[in-house]
């Protein structure tokens, strides 16, 4: 199986919708995605349903939403506000990540004291909850830190998202602590990150990132390669 995870296109948050270049990206996604999805799965929220529907459309498919990967529930559990406003916590945290000594609790880094008094805890484990549910609908058990497939398959499975969600559910997926990947694994907009769950002849699976934030479809659209309207790449 390979597991496509797909950011939305450059949005405009507060009427959750896309910017006329984010409707530009979706549409620059139909031409990676022309060899077709098993399966598209999107977020509840505007912006990612607006940048599957290009795709859905020239596969004559149509996607299955997903609340869990909603955006909205990531942000209730994982912002921070201070003095200066309310962010993400990895934003808001991220030098106190880099300099804690979580690396001892492992994949329970939640527990570190540099967590204390946040809801990261029950936000992460609603995800990984949802997670494996979601992913052993596709066939696979997870079994501790890797996979058992009960029906390997070659299925190509799309889930449109975002970008908060989508790093702390990689994260997951490829038993990396979170506070590993947040600050040093980014996501631009329309990145496409591709999993491969293959399995041995006893069941073992273990995923695989094959690429991450691709932006392959924005350099043959010929839009410019730039990182959320920021550095051109």
């Amino acid at each position: 199986m390979l597991l496509y995870i797909i950011r939305h296109g450059d949005p405009i948050y507060v009427t959750d919708t896309l910017t006329e270049k984010g409707a530009e990206q979706a549409q620059a996604l139909k031409s990676r995605f022309s060899q077709g999805f098993d399966k598209i799965y999107s977020s509840p929220m505007g912006r990612a349903r607006a940048t599957a529907q290009p795709t859905c459309d020239m596969l004559g498919m149509s996607y299955q939403v997903e609340e869990w990967t909603s955006e909205w529930l990531s942000w209730v559990d994982m912002s921070v506000s201070d003095e200066n406003g309310e962010d993400w916590v990895f934003r808001k945290y991220e030098r106190r990540m880099l300099e804690t000594d979580w690396h001892r609790l492992g994949m329970r880094w939640y527990e570190d004291e540099v967590f204390s008094g946040l809801r990261v805890k029950e936000g992460y484990e609603r995800i990984v909850k949802n997670s494996d549910d979601f992913i052993r609908r596709q066939g696979y058990r997870r079994e501790g830190r890797h996979y058992f497939a009960e029906r390997p398959n070659d299925e190509r499975i799309a889930v449109f998202c975002h970008h908060g969600f989508g790093t702390t559910w990689i994260s997951h997926l490829l038993n990396i602590p979170a506070p590993m990947l947040w600050p040093s694994f980014d996501i631009t907009h329309t990145g496409v990150t591709i999993l491969r769950f293959k399995s041995g002849a006893d069941g073992f699976c273990a995923p695989v990132c094959l690429c991450y934030s691709d932006m392959s479809h924005i350099l043959k659209s010929d839009m410019p390669t730039t990182y959320n309207n920021g550095d051109i790449l």
